[in-house]
């Protein structure tokens, strides 16, 4: 998804440091192999089985809200062919 004011660098820098130091702590330990997504300018974040659901909630609230989403306790949200390993940490 293109933004105006951001590269998907910076999406994706500002996503990780808010999941990081504000989020994961929150959201972890109950919600494994769930996806967060983040709006990278308020901070807030939905939570769902589906990120397609989260997306929606997000947007939602701010329609042109800047996202960020990450498969909760997994390096990748999706895979091809394979499977996903959960971090271990």
């Amino acid at each position: 998804m293109p933004y105006a004011r951001y590269s998907p660098a910076e999406v994706e820098t500002l996503g990780e440091e808010i999941y990081e130091q504000q989020v994961r702590r929150i959201v972890e330990a109950e919600n494994k192999g769930k996806f967060v997504v983040i709006d990278i300018e308020t901070g807030e974040y939905e939570v769902d089985e589906d990120d397609l659901q989260a997306t929606k909630r997000a947007l939602a609230k701010r329609p042109n809200a800047v996202l960020y989403g990450l498969r909760i306790g997994y390096p990748t949200a999706y895979t091809l062919g394979g499977h996903i390993t959960m971090e271990q940490g």
